[in-house]
C-alpha cells in the first residue's frame, strides 16, 4: 500500500523508508503562467493528480511536492517564478539525500516540466555518485504518441490543446474554457509577451491552441503517461543501484 510521507509521524516514516522502497517525488510549479484559462499552480495540480494515479497502481512513498524549480522561459509573465539552474539542481539533491539518509536508494521524480530536465540531469549524476538512483519523467515524451494521434492543433507545447485537455480530465474546475485562446507563433527560445522581444511571441502565454481541448483527449494522454511512468518505476525497482538508469 502506498503512503504519503507528509501524513505520517516520524516513527511511521522510519518503518516505511527502507532500502527496498521507491520514493515518488512530484515536481510541479505552483507559480508559473499557463495562459488566461489556467491558474499559476497548474503544474502542481497536474503533478499531484498524476502522483495519486501512480500511488493507486503501485506501492510508493509519495514525498511532498516540489513547487519551485527551473522555469526560465516564463519570467516575463507576472506571477511566474524560476530558480537558477544550480539552485534547482541542489534543491533536488538535498531533498533526495535527506530522505536517502534514512534508507531509501531509489527515487522517482514525477517531473511535469520541460526546462527542469536541464537541472535534473546533473542532480541524478551527483546522486548516482553517492549510490542513490534518481529517475525522472519526460512528460512530453511519455504522452507524445497518444498526443500525436489525437491533436488537431498545428503545433504547441504549453497551455495548449494537449495540456488543457489533461487538466479538463484531471481537474476540470481549474480550467476556464471561456478564456482559452489559440496563440501559436513559430520561433525558438523563451516565451515573450512582446512582438520584438526575442524568442517565441505569445501575448497570452499560450503556445498552441487551447480552444481545441476536450476531457476525452486528456484522458487518452493521461492514461498513456501513467502507464509510461508505471513502467519506468517498475524498471527502477528491479534495477541494481549500479545499473539504474537516470532517465
Amino acid at each position: 500500500m502506498s503512503a504519503y510521507l507528509e501524513r505520517l509521524n516520524w516513527i511511521e516514516a522510519q518503518a516505511l523508508l527502507t532500502q527496498e522502497c521507491v520514493v515518488l517525488i512530484p515536481l510541479g510549479a505552483a507559480a508559473k503562467e499557463h495562459g488566461p484559462h489556467l491558474p499559476l499552480d497548474n503544474d502542481r495540480t497536474l503533478a499531484e493528480c498524476l502522483a495519486r494515479r501512480i500511488a493507486e497502481n503501485t506501492e510508493v512513498i509519495v514525498a511532498p511536492t516540489i513547487t519551485y524549480h527551473y522555469y526560465p522561459a516564463f519570467v516575463e509573465y507576472p506571477g511566474s517564478t524560476t530558480l537558477r539552474l544550480e539552485t534547482a539542481r541542489d534543491l533536488v539533491v538535498d531533498v533526495v539525500a535527506s530522505l536517502a539518509a534514512f534508507g531509501p536508494r531509489r527515487f522517482y521524480l514525477l517531473n511535469t516540466g520541460v526546462s527542469t530536465v536541464a537541472a535534473l540531469e546533473p542532480a541524478a549524476r551527483e546522486l548516482a555518485a553517492r549510490g542513490v538512483a534518481l529517475r525522472y519523467s519526460d512528460i512530453v515524451a511519455a504522452g507524445s504518441e497518444a498526443a500525436d494521434a489525437i491533436a488537431e492543433q498545428e503545433g504547441g507545447t504549453h497551455a495548449d490543446e494537449i495540456e488543457t485537455s489533461m487538466m479538463l480530465h484531471l481537474a476540470p474546475n481549474s480550467v476556464n474554457m471561456g478564456k482559452a485562446v489559440k496563440d501559436f507563433h513559430t520561433g525558438s527560445g523563451r516565451l515573450t509577451r512582446y512582438a520584438a522581444g526575442g524568442g517565441v511571441f505569445s501575448p497570452s502565454g499560450v503556445y498552441g491552441d487551447a480552444t481545441l481541448a476536450t476531457a476525452e483527449k486528456g484522458r487518452v494522454v493521461v492514461d498513456a503517461i501513467v502507464q509510461r511512468i508505471l513502467a519506468e518505476i517498475k524498471e527502477l525497482r528491479a534495477a541494481s543501484l549500479t545499473n539504474a538508469n537516470t532517465r
